[in-house]
C-alpha cells in the first residue's frame, strides 16, 4: 500500500536538521510532560520517534483514504442546504480518519489535548494531507487558527476552546468582505457591546472565508466607532453553537472544489474579544496571517509533489515510437525542473518553519516565565529577536515561491500528459485548477514581494545569502565554514556568483532613490534573492544526502542562475523613465 511519508524520504531528512534538537528541548521544556502523560517523550531520540509513527500513519490515512475519495469531492463539493453548508459526502470520510488518526491539534500543548508536536512536524503533516487532496487540505490546516488563540487568548478560552480544536471541530478565518480584500484596513463589519447580555454581537457581511461554517471562527471586525482604519478593528471568536451566522452563498470556483468558499451574514452574532481591543489587524491578523502564509506553503509542497507523481507515473508509462516518454530529453528536462522545483521549495518550508518554531516556542515560553515574574534570559532574547527575525524575512519567501512553483509544476504536469492531460479522468488537470488559488489566497506573490521588500533593500536578505555561502546556515552561529563537500564546490561558486548579481542589482534600485522604480523592481529582486537563498539550501542538503538531492541541486542551480541572470540584465537595462512604457 502507497504510504506518503515512507514513499518520500525528502520528508523524513528535513526532521533530522540539527536545530531540531533544540526546537524539541524548547517546545518539550525539557521534557517535563513524561510524568503527566503516558504519551510524552522522555528525550529527543523519543519525539522523533513519536513524530515518525504519527507521520507514517498519517501518510497512510492520507494515501489509502483522502486521495482515492479526491476525484469524487472534486466533483460533487460541497452544496448549501437551509442556510448552512454541507461538505461533500466524502469529506466527512475524510474528516472522520483524520480525526480517528489523532491529526487535531497537533501543535497544541497535552494539557489541552493536543500532541505538543513542533511546527516543523505540522509542515510535514500538511504537505501530505495536500498531496492527498488541496481541496482537503484547507478544511484540515485551518485548526492551525488555534494558534492565534492559544496566543492571544486568555486562560478561559483556551480551556474552552483548545480542547475542542484538539478533538476534531473545524475553525475559520473570517477576514475579508466585499469591499476588503487584500486591504484589510477598511473592514466594516460591525462590533458592539451587548451590555445587558455582557457579550458583544456581530452585524455585517464576509465573504471569501474558506470553510466559513465552521464550529470556531475568529473574526476581524469594527470595534471602535467613528473609526474606518486598521486602529479601530479588533479580533473576535465566533462559536457556531450559538448561532446567528448564516451562509448567503457557496462560491462556485476554478479548483479546490472540496473547499467551501463562504459568503457569511452576520445578524446580531453573539461573540467574545480575543485579546485586547483595537490590536485585531496591527498585531492579531499578522500573526494569524503568517501562519496562513507558512500553510499555504506547505500546500503547494505537496500539490508540487502531487503533479510530479502523476507526471511521472505517466512519463514512464506512456509510450511513443517505440519507447516510454521519459527516455526523450524534452520529457525528462521537464521532469528533473519539476523535481529540483519541488525539492528546493520543501527546503524551503522547513527552513521556514524552523524559524517560526524557534522565535515562538521561546515567546511561548515567555508567556509563561512572566506569570510567575520571570523573564527570558539575555541570551534567550537575542535568540528570539533572531529567528522572529528570519522568520519574518522567509515566510514571503516559502509562501510565494512555493506557490509559484506548484503552479508551474502542474503546467509542465499537464504538458507531459500531452492531450491526455487535458481529458477530466486525469487527475493532472485537477491539480492545475486547484493550484491557481495559491498564488493569490492568504496575499498574492505581489503581496509577498511587498513584505519581502524591506528585507531586500536594507540588504538583510544579502547578509542571509552571505552568511549561507560561508558557513551554510542562517543564523550563522548554527553552521561550519566547511559545509560544502567538494563534490558541490562548484554549484557553490555558481551561487556566489548569482549572489553578487543580486547585490548589485539591490545596489543600482537603491541608488535611484525612486520609490516607484523601487516598486517596479521589486519582483524581480524577490525572485533573486530566494533563488540564492533556495540553492544554497538545496546544495547543503546534497552535501549531506547527495542520493535524495545531488541531482536536483545540480539541475536546479543550472535553472536559477538562468533565472537570475535574466532578472539581472531586465533590472540594470532599466531607468525610471523605462517606467512610461508601463503604466496605461
Amino acid at each position: 500500500m502507497p504510504n506518503f511519508y515512507t514513499d518520500n524520504p525528502e520528508i523524513k531528512y528535513h526532521l533530522s536538521h540539527p536545530l531540531l534538537k533544540r526546537i524539541v528541548e524548547l517546545k518539550e521544556r525539557d521534557y517535563a510532560d513524561k510524568d503527566k502523560y503516558d504519551y510524552a517523550p522522555e528525550n529527543f531520540e523519543d519525539a522523533l520517534d513519536s513524530y515518525n509513527r504519527v507521520l507514517e500513519l498519517a501518510g497512510d490515512v492520507m494515501a489509502n483514504v483522502v486521495a482515492p475519495n479526491a476525484e469524487e469531492v472534486d466533483a460533487e463539493g460541497p452544496h448549501l442546504v437551509n442556510n448552512r453548508m454541507v461538505y461533500a459526502s466524502k469529506t466527512y470520510e475524510n474528516l472522520d480518519a483524520a480525526i480517528k488518526a489523532g491529526l487535531n491539534g497537533v501543535t497544541m500543548p497535552r494539557r489541552y489535548g493536543g500532541l505538543n508536536f513542533p511546527m516543523a512536524v505540522y509542515s510535514a503533516i500538511n504537505e501530505m494531507v495536500a498531496t492527498a487532496d488541496t481541496g482537503f487540505e484547507n478544511i484540515w490546516s485551518l485548526q492551525d487558527c488555534i494558534e492565534t488563540l492559544y496566543e492571544f487568548g486568555d486562560e478561559d478560552q483556551r480551556q474552552r476552546f483548545v480542547p475542542r480544536v484538539c478533538n476534531g471541530e473545524t475553525m475559520s478565518m473570517d477576514l475579508t468582505e466585499p469591499d476588503a480584500g487584500s486591504d484589510l484596513q477598511s473592514v466594516m463589519l460591525k462590533a458592539t457591546f451587548d451590555e445587558a447580555n455582557n457579550c458583544w454581537r456581530l452585524n455585517g457581511c464576509k465573504r471569501f472565508i474558506t470553510n466559513g461554517d465552521s464550529d470556531i471562527h475568529l473574526v476581524l471586525a469594527r470595534s471602535e466607532e467613528g473609526t474606518r482604519d486598521g486602529r479601530g478593528l479588533s479580533m473576535f471568536i465566533y462559536d457556531k453553537r450559538d448561532g446567528g451566522v448564516d451562509v448567503r452563498r457557496l462560491e462556485n470556483k476554478l479548483g479546490i472544489h472540496g473547499s467551501p468558499t463562504c459568503e457569511l451574514v452576520y445578524k446580531n452574532a453573539k461573540a467574545e474579544l480575543c485579546g485586547s481591543r483595537k490590536m485585531g489587524l496591527i498585531k492579531y491578523v499578522m500573526g494569524l496571517m503568517n501562519g496562513a502564509r507558512l500553510g499555504i506553503a506547505g500546500q503547494s509542497t505537496g500539490v508540487s509533489q502531487m503533479a510530479y507523481n502523476e507526471a511521472l507515473a505517466y512519463a514512464k508509462d506512456r509510450k511513443q515510437f517505440g519507447k516510454a516518454i521519459i527516455e526523450f530529453p524534452a520529457v525528462y528536462d521537464m521532469l528533473s525542473i519539476m523535481k529540483a522545483r519541488l525539492d528546493a521549495g520543501r527546503a524551503l518550508l522547513y527552513a521556514t518553519s524552523r524559524y517560526v518554531d524557534m522565535y515562538k516556542i521561546l515567546e511561548d515560553i515567555e508567556r509563561e516565565r512572566k506569570e510567575n515574574g520571570d523573564k527570558l534570559t539575555a541570551e534567550e532574547r537575542t535568540e528570539c529577536k533572531t529567528y522572529s527575525k528570519l522568520a519574518d524575512a522567509f515566510t514571503p519567501l516559502a509562501k510565494g515561491m512555493t506557490s509559484e512553483y506548484a503552479n508551474l509544476n502542474t503546467y509542465d504536469g499537464i504538458q507531459v500528459h500531452g492531450g491526455s492531460g487535458f481529458m477530466l479522468e486525469y487527475a493532472c488537470q485537477r491539480l492545475y485548477r486547484d493550484a491557481r488559488i495559491l498564488t493569490i489566497y492568504e496575499g498574492t506573490t505581489q503581496l509577498q514581494c511587498v513584505a519581502a521588500g524591506r528585507y531586500i533593500t536594507n540588504g538583510f536578505y544579502g547578509q542571509v545569502i552571505s552568511d549561507m555561502l560561508q558557513f551554510g546556515q542562517a543564523p550563522a552561529s548554527i553552521g561550519s565554514a566547511d559545509w560544502c563537500s567538494a563534490e558541490f564546490a562548484a554549484l557553490k561558486e555558481r551561487v556566489d556568483n548569482m549572489a553578487e548579481k543580486y547585490n548589485a542589482a539591490v545596489t543600482f534600485v537603491n541608488e535611484k532613490k525612486d520609490d516607484e522604480f523601487k516598486d517596479f523592481a521589486i519582483r524581480h529582486l524577490y525572485e533573486m534573492a530566494a533563488d540564492c537563498i533556495m540553492a544554497l539550501l538545496l546544495i547543503g542538503d546534497a552535501c549531506k544526502s547527495p542520493e535524495l538531492f545531488g541531482k536536483s541541486a545540480r539541475v536546479y542551480t543550472r535553472y536559477v542562475a538562468a533565472e537570475v541572470e535574466k532578472h539581472y540584465d531586465f533590472i540594470m537595462s532599466a531607468t525610471p523613465d523605462d517606467l512610461a512604457d508601463y503604466r496605461k
